[in-house]
């Protein structure tokens, strides 16, 4: 965008003041002849000069006779007390004359004032507008930025994985556009709307699109921009955007990140009574309260904390609407990839549903940066249009983290790498409940992944059973049971595996009450950090040491079994332990068409009938 340069008025008048005075300066300097004192003495002699100006240091005058180059006027430095008696001697007109010190001293008030002014205006003041607090008369206005209808180019053609919160929103596009529609049997539109869902799922954009669907002016400001360091800033710039909003009816109030503004009061044991913030959050609920939804005023507001808000801001006639804006599932994240691939050359093997499958769990942003990587994939290789490899490369970077082909492995560590990942595999398609095995590597990625075992889930799932989490261990433990198997000796290579299938042990023992030796008891229940209470990351702990030390014997028996199973089973396919790991050994990356037994138990039983 072309930036915009403005003129002031006053410099133009500044700068036609300072060349006019030294031009002014610069002529009556030249019309001047600067002579020593005894030449002027001379002149007096003989007579020559017509008439003189005594002041404290100098002589001035005219000449009876003008010079050769045409001047009459002269000045020389005063240097005898008795100048006047021989001036009145030779009948000289002379008179004395008191300088004038008036622009001068003007000037030495005027100058440094002004000096200090520009330091002001072109340092201070820029610094000041940087830190956010410039401008004291300014200060208090809100800092909103507003989009009329031309500057949104975003509707609900551009949002797709969330249906139903699109649907929900409708409502609120249909009402700014008709009123008397909604209003015929008394109802009203809700008078804040709040997009709830974890970060990147589009909370947003769907605010955007609410907007250029509708076509009414769209503020949109964060909620951090509401607080500053000076008291009662946050409160002035609330209601001047409720102010602007008014005078812009309809129109539609975006805040994004509310839980910076909107945090429950006197949450945590470090918060005090007279918080800027609170005072902040008092003039908005002030604020919903006094505004009328008649007026076609609405509030959307976004968060991925809602727990932590006050729950005067959630109450009915504030907040009167909650919408979940998820993650999507396999169709939504479809949908998503059918938008964004629009701005780029598909190759026809590019099978979208095929890389919605290999995506669970990413959010709308994960799925554009996922587009776009594998665009700059395939515009790194030349290609005429981004095929279904550069999708699956893109996919391993975001998962598993750039290729490090440079991180050099001795041979051993090479091998027990390969025996590592093929562990992995194995278990995964050798177990009924797992995800089907997609690639196997020991290319080195990320920051210490020495390896990875890329596995593609079928579809997508919300609840799991015991079994499924027991089998998902014991994939987890494979890698170190075949190190255990062949080597006789386990490494550092498990210590993430070790992570997450602890993780998973303790929560089927503390939450989802899994193991018979503790009971179905929820010890360590999914808590909300809601009006302070886990603020700090710790919440009281409601069992006994007795029961601390059950549930460590719990999670440790979890984990072994997990251990024992994925032994029994490889084990049992050792000769395809050690073939899979030459193989990979060799190629560095196999897929299930390249070793058949990767492929999971139901597709080779099909496949073999």
């Amino acid at each position: 965008m072309e930036k915009k340069h403005q003129i002031n008025l006053w410099y133009v008048f500044i700068a036609v003041a300072l060349v006019l005075l030294f031009q002014s300066f610069w002529a009556s300097h030249q019309a001047v002849e600067r002579i020593p004192y005894s030449e002027f003495e001379d002149l007096l002699e003989d007579g020559q000069i017509a008439e003189v100006g005594v002041r404290e240091t100098t002589i001035h005058g005219r000449l009876k006779t003008p010079l050769a180059d045409g001047r009459d006027l002269f000045v020389t430095n005063r240097v005898e007390a008795e100048i006047a008696d021989k001036l009145r001697e030779h009948d000289v007109v002379f008179t004395g004359e008191v300088e004038s010190r008036f622009l001068r001293d003007l000037l030495s008030w005027i100058v440094p004032v002004v000096f200090f002014v520009f330091i002001w205006m072109f340092l201070i003041r820029r610094m000041a507008d940087k830190q956010g607090f410039g401008g004291l008369m300014s200060v208090g206005r809100s800092k909103a930025k507003v989009y009329v209808e031309t500057d949104i180019q975003v509707t609900f053609d551009d949002v797709a994985g969330v249906d139903e919160a699109k649907s929900e929103l409708q409502e609120i596009v249909d009402f700014l556009k008709e009123p008397e529609r909604y209003g015929r049997l008394g109802a009203r539109v809700p008078k804040g709307i709040l997009l709830v869902g974890p970060p990147g799922t589009g909370k947003t954009l769907l605010a955007r699109a609410v907007a250029g669907q509708a076509g009414v002016p769209f503020f949109s400001i964060s909620g951090s921009e509401f607080v500053e360091m000076f008291v009662g800033v946050g409160a002035a710039r609330v209601r001047d955007l409720f102010e602007q909003a008014r005078q812009a009816a309809p129109c539609i109030i975006f805040i994004d990140e509310l839980d910076a503004l909107g945090r429950a009061r006197g949450a945590g044991p470090m918060s005090g009574g007279h918080d800027e913030k609170e005072q902040t959050l008092n003039q908005l609920l002030a604020e919903l309260d006094g505004f009328d939804t008649s007026q076609g005023i609405v509030l959307l507001a976004a968060t991925n904390r809602p727990e932590i808000l006050d729950p005067a801001l959630l109450r009915a006639g504030r907040f009167d609407r909650q919408v979940l804006v998820d993650r999507p599932d396999k169709v939504g994240r479809l949908a998503i990839l059918e938008v964004h691939v629009r701005k780029i050359e598909l190759a026809p093997d590019a099978d979208l549903a095929q890389i919605a499958a290999l995506t669970p769990g990413f959010s709308g942003a994960d799925l554009a940066n996922l587009v776009n990587e594998a665009a700059i994939l395939a515009t790194r290789r030349d290609a005429d249009a981004v095929t279904l490899a550069d999708f699956t490369a893109a996919i391993e970077r975001i998962v598993a983290g750039l290729e490090k082909r440079s991180r050099l492995l001795n041979r051993a560590e090479r091998e027990r790498v390969a025996y590592h990942e093929m562990g992995h595999a194995l278990v995964a398609s050798a177990l009924p409940g797992t995800d089907a095995v997609h690639k196997v590597s020991i290319i080195p990625r990320g920051v210490g992944a020495l390896g990875y075992t890329i596995q593609r889930p079928t579809e997508d799932r919300f609840l799991m059973t015991r079994q499924e989490l027991a089998d998902k261990m014991a994939v987890l433990m494979g890698g170190r049971a075949a190190e255990a198997l062949v080597f006789h000796e386990i490494s550092t290579g498990a210590a993430d595996d070790l992570d997450k299938v602890t993780d998973i042990a303790r929560h089927m023992a503390t939450r989802y009450g899994m193991e018979e030796a503790i009971g179905q008891v929820a010890y360590d229940p999914q808590r909300q950090a809601f009006l302070g209470e886990g603020a700090l990351g710790w919440s009281p702990r409601e069992y006994s040491e007795d029961t601390a030390r059950e549930i460590d014997l719990a999670v440790r028996a979890l984990v072994e079994q997990a251990f024992d199973a994925a032994t029994v089973v490889l084990t049992r396919r050792r000769e395809e332990l050690e073939a899979g790991a030459a193989l990979l050994l060799e190629r560095e990356t196999i897929t299930p068409d390249d070793f058949p037994a990767l492929r999971n138990q139901v597709a080779r039983e099909q496949s073999a009938a």
